[in-house]
């Protein structure tokens, strides 16, 4: 029976410590990824995204365990911000102006071969309603800022703030790329006040 890989236990890039920011090295990932737009509680299309990779997701696991003999558990949603004013996220929180790509990676072990024919697989049984969005594609986002954020996402605001505006600019970085979020908990089950998230920003120096 093949030993079955946690990614939140295994690697570094899933661990975080609340009220700490950390400066990591991020390894290239690659992810099934969707691309959306608008206010994620209220945005149909958010939904859909999230009900469309899941089941092309545990195919690929199921798919994985079978024929290459390598089990894993599937790794936490993730999702890429951003927006033309970044103070929509730490001033005005303005929802309806943010520009989201919803994910799951997928184990560097598996190529585009079988992600495709998961893909053909699920797409001809039960195909969810936004399965020819996804795409299967690399994140290169080197060196990073994160920390662990517990309680809603509507509580994040004073946490970026620190992080772009003191921690980021204090090391002599500056913020790169999209913020990046791990949803360490399923948002859709657990109470906000209990949510564990992982708030990543990509950096270079100044």
């Amino acid at each position: 029976m093949p030993t079955k890989i946690d990614f939140k236990k295994f690697s570094g890039s899933y661990q975080a410590r609340r009220s700490q920011f950390r400066i990591l090295d991020v390894p290239d990932m690659q992810y099934l990824m969707i691309d959306g737009h608008g206010d994620p509680n209220t945005s149909p299309a958010f939904r859909d995204a999230i009900k469309s990779l899941y089941p092309v997701a545990y195919k690929l696991k199921f798919a994985s365990k079978r024929e290459l003999e390598r089990d894993y558990v599937v790794p936490p949603l993730e999702g890429l911000w951003s927006a033309e004013d970044m103070d929509t996220f730490t001033s005005a929180r303005d929802k309806s102006q943010w520009d989201w790509t919803i994910m799951l990676m997928v184990p560097d072990w598996i190529g585009q071969d079988m992600v495709t024919a998961t893909i053909e697989y699920v797409r001809k049984t039960k195909p969810p309603a936004r399965i020819d969005d996804i795409r299967f594609e690399s994140l290169s986002e080197t060196r990073c800022v994160q920390t662990l954020h517990i309680g809603s996402f509507d509580d994040e605001a004073e946490v970026l703030r620190e992080m772009h505006e003191a921690f980021i600019p204090d090391n002599g970085l500056r913020m790169s790329g999209r913020h990046h979020e791990i949803y360490l908990s399923d948002f859709r089950k657990v109470k906000p006040e209990r949510q564990r998230t992982i708030l990543r920003q990509p950096v270079i120096s100044q």
